[in-house]
């Protein structure tokens, strides 16, 4: 009798292992859940120096492309041209408006 119990015993024995794994993984699988979904919901410091530099090289290629504009339309108006005036004083104001949003590079020369 005792040997029948044994031998019943010992599947469950072979499979217990795994059982406890697979309760484990149910158990920790809303921890996990939970911290993936934190990961992706908040930025990391050098993510988000990342995201700003990205934001202010944006910002530097547009206030060039727009200074290359005002530059050709100023010269335009300066040839007589009155579209090209009004042009060259909606891109200053524009250009004007970008300016304060880009951070100044310190003065390495003080150095």
């Amino acid at each position: 009798m005792r040997l029948f119990h044994l031998l019943a015993c010992l599947p469950a024995a072979l499979l217990l292992p795994s059982c406890v794994r697979t309760v484990a993984d149910v158990v920790t699988a809303p921890v996990r859940a939970v911290g993936a979904a934190v990961d992706l919901a908040t930025t990391s410091q050098s993510e988000a120096d990342e995201n700003r530099g990205r934001e202010i090289r944006r910002r530097e290629e547009l206030l060039g492309r727009l200074q290359r504009e005002y530059d050709e339309e100023a010269r335009r108006c300066e040839r007589g041209n009155d579209e090209a005036c009004r042009e060259a004083i909606a891109i200053r104001r524009e250009i004007d408006a970008l300016i304060p949003t880009i951070p100044a590079e310190p003065d390495r020369r003080r150095d």
